[in-house]
């Protein structure tokens, strides 16, 4: 029995080396391709959500280097296009397969477009075409650096030199440009003690400063005064900037006093034009009455010569007594008029005066027309305040002769009535 079982296990020992070794023959290594892996097909979950599987949140880019990044979705992207909005300038996003890009140029760094250790957020999203609630929206941010040394510096608002007169405000900002480090504090200082201003502290602040009347002194060439001004701007790593302002003060006018001094000398010229209106009021009046006496006078010379004619005329002859009277009643003027002048002498001189008066009076009422403020700071108010009292100088010497006085019985606006009377400008017309 032993011997009939070992022959029978030999020969299947043989069929089965016979049927691996055939096998092995047909399976080589090289007889499998694999497909590249971009090639295998993806199995997508249409209920998973849309994501950006390898979303970045921050990018830091030195300002000579540029950005190239492809975003990836966890779906078949060629059924979605991507969208950029509210980017800073330089930035975009291929629509198709989502690859931001951002080449950096100085000049948008040097135009103040984009400024160096500043986040910007770039706001970006991928939508499906064809079902528009299939979309993501995100954000990330990107800060742009410089390895170059820049310096801050200090820039007043103003171009030195600056010219002001006293009284005047001088104010500007002082600005700052930042370097690698932002100017921290500023302080400043002048080769002059000055007061009554305001100092700027930090970058942006506002300088200011009034000049009082009595700055410029009478020592000071050409009426004029400079002022050295140094604004000093530190970091916090004490590096410092100065920028230089030089401010000329000439000497200026005060107006407060100007005004005071214009006023009195417009209420004087109008004390002196009354005094002169009531002068003329009295020589008017005297001229009139010694007119009126003459008048009487020749009214009676002339009804007596009348008079003796008509007698002398229509007398009889036999009538000696008429004759006579005529021939006497004429004679009477003649006699009369000795009595006139000395009664009633012309008033020459009292005329010419009123006269005189008249002419003062318009042309000093003129120089006050002409004299007026032109506003509250009329640059010419010393040259009108000369004015007003060299015509009253001038009018005061050629009246030394007219006595002159205020009047306690009439007011300013009868006076003016009387003066501009039709009758009086009429009697007084200037020929």
């Amino acid at each position: 029995m032993k011997i009939q079982v070992s022959q029978m296990r030999y020969p299947i020992l043989i069929l089965l080396l016979l049927f691996f070794s055939v096998t092995r023959a047909q399976v080589k290594p090289d007889s499998i391709v694999l497909k590249p892996i971009h090639e295998i097909p993806h199995i997508f979950n249409p209920d998973t959500a849309l994501r950006i599987t390898n979303f970045s949140p921050f990018f830091s880019l030195h300002v000579d280097s540029s950005l190239n990044y492809r975003f990836l979705i966890n779906k078949d992207q060629k059924k979605y296009h991507w969208f950029i909005k509210d980017a800073p300038p330089g930035f975009k996003i291929d629509k198709d397969n989502g690859t931001l890009s951002f080449r950096t140029t100085k000049s948008l760094f040097l135009s103040g477009r984009l400024k160096y250790d500043r986040e910007y957020p770039v706001k970006f999203g991928i939508q499906s075409f064809s079902n528009p609630a299939d979309r993501l929206d995100t954000t990330l941010n990107v800060i742009f650096y410089s390895t170059d040394v820049v310096y801050p510096k200090i820039k007043p608002s103003v171009v030195s030199p600056v010219t002001i007169n006293e009284g005047d405000r001088l104010s500007f900002n002082v600005l700052c440009e930042n370097g690698n480090f932002p100017i921290e504090k500023i302080l400043m200082s002048s080769d002059i003690s000055i007061g009554n201003f305001k100092l700027p502290k930090t970058c942006d602040d506002n300088f200011e400063w009034i000049p009082g009347y009595d700055f410029v002194t009478e020592k000071d060439a050409k009426g004029e005064r400079i002022v050295n001004l140094e604004f000093i701007g530190t970091t916090n790593f004490n590096f410092a900037d100065t920028a230089r302002v030089k401010v000329v003060v000439k000497d200026g006018l005060n107006y407060d006093i100007a005004t005071k001094e214009y006023n009195d000398a417009l209420s004087l010229m109008k004390i002196w034009i009354l005094r002169y209106k009531y002068t003329f009021y009295q020589l008017d009046k005297k001229i009139k009455k010694t007119k009126g006496w003459r008048s009487g006078f020749d009214i009676t010379t002339a009804s007596t010569t009348l008079t003796g004619t008509v007698l002398a005329t229509t007398a009889d002859k036999e009538d000696t007594k008429k004759q006579n009277t005529g021939k006497i009643l004429p004679s009477i003027g003649v006699v009369a008029m000795p009595v006139k002048e000395a009664a009633a002498p012309q008033k020459t001189t009292e005329q010419n005066q009123a006269t005189l008066l008249r002419v003062n009076i318009k042309r000093l009422d003129y120089m006050m027309t002409e004299t007026q403020l032109l506003g509250d700071r009329d640059p010419l108010i010393r040259e009108k305040t000369e004015t007003l009292k060299k015509e009253l100088r001038q009018s005061q010497d050629q009246l030394r002769e007219v006595p002159t006085e205020m009047s306690e019985r009439f007011s300013e606006k009868q006076l003016n009535e009387y003066f501009d009377n039709p009758r009086v400008q009429k009697k007084y017309r200037f020929r």
